[in-house]
């Protein structure tokens, strides 16, 4: 079994503006449609299902494609890791206390060695998401329960904001726990600026790539501070600088002048449009430590650049903003 819609680089996709206002409609379409079949009350799933065993059989089903609803939180355990007896559980105590926020997936490694390469886990207990199909790392071994739940506050932002996820509505009847209610969710109101985000949108499906840069930049002419729009802008600004490469010549000419920081901003470019987050923000950390002046200014303006088209919450920006203060001061 492959994950084929995972990328296991934890990378946003770089239509992922698209996707969010996709997925959001689709989820309050979806929400609509039961509430008015029912009667105005939304069916709900039961407790028990916010807590899985999965396995490689049915990890397409169970993770890839609920993540396209909720995000799915992977606990990565095996029966003989003593510290997985004390997070396994505290992970399972979070899944009900967030009532359908994320759902927290549980996989035994010595039952599933192919996940547990897949995802590149290298001692457990390990601790990853998938969100509409994205993959990322959360954290590995046991972990305070405070700094677990800004983990879990931050990934259900990234899947409210980016990929319009609302979570599941749990029916507390299914436990004899009284009326079924609905998970709490942040509702996000119809904002100012969603005409001309919807038309960044519809230009980055018709590959107006220009068009939707423009659409960004008005957006945040008036709101620099407007998420939406600053990712899709950095996303649209990559994907207009990487269409008209040659792939090939571009990182030939990156072995070849390893000096030459231009070749080294381009391969970067092509590195994270590739899923290699880390080669990417590498290439360009080195290009900052071995050059000067104007050079290692647009080496370091590119990979704040790149850094902003991952997103802060991705672990391996915060450790690129480190290396860079390390080999800036």
């Amino acid at each position: 079994m492959q994950p084929r819609n995972m990328s296991m680089s934890g990378v946003v996709d770089l239509a992922a503006v698209k996707a969010a206002q996709e997925a959001k409609a689709k989820a309050e379409q979806a929400r609509a449609e039961a509430a008015r079949q029912g009667g105005g009350a939304v069916p709900g799933v039961s407790p028990s299902s916010l807590v899985i065993d999965v396995d490689e059989a049915g990890f397409e089903r169970e993770v890839l494609q609920r993540s396209a609803e909720v995000p799915v939180v992977i606990d990565f355990w095996a029966e003989w890791c003593e510290p997985c007896k004390q997070l396994s559980p505290l992970l399972e105590g979070l899944a009900r206390e967030y009532n359908g926020r994320f759902v927290l997936a549980k996989i035994d490694v010595d039952a599933n060695q192919m996940l547990m390469q897949q995802f590149g886990v290298q001692g457990i207990p390990a601790v990853f998401a998938v969100v509409a199909g994205q993959a990322l790392p959360l954290f590995q071994g046991a972990a305070p329960v405070e700094q677990i739940r800004q983990t879990l506050d931050q990934l259900i932002q990234v899947g409210e904001e980016r990929f319009g996820l609302t979570g599941l509505v749990v029916d507390t009847d299914a436990q004899g726990g009284g009326d079924a209610q609905e998970a709490p969710v942040a509702e996000v109101p119809a904002g100012p600026y969603d005409a001309l985000l919807e038309a960044a949108v519809q230009a980055l499906d018709a590959g107006d790539l220009g068009g939707a840069v423009q659409a960004y930049r008005n957006v945040l002419n008036d709101d620099p501070a407007n998420t939406e729009a600053k990712l899709g802008l950095a996303q649209a600004e990559l994907l207009q600088r990487v269409q008209d490469l040659d792939p090939q010549q571009v990182r030939k000419d990156a072995a070849d002048r390893p000096a030459d920081v231009a070749a080294q901003i381009a391969a970067a470019d092509l590195d994270l449009v590739g899923g290699h987050v880390e080669d990417a923000f590498g290439r360009l950390i080195e290009a900052v430590r071995r050059t000067a002046g104007d050079d290692r200014d647009a080496a370091r303006v590119r990979l704040l650049e790149l850094l902003e088209v991952v997103g802060s919450d991705d672990p391996r920006v915060t450790a690129a903003r480190t290396q860079l203060a390390r080999v800036l001061f």
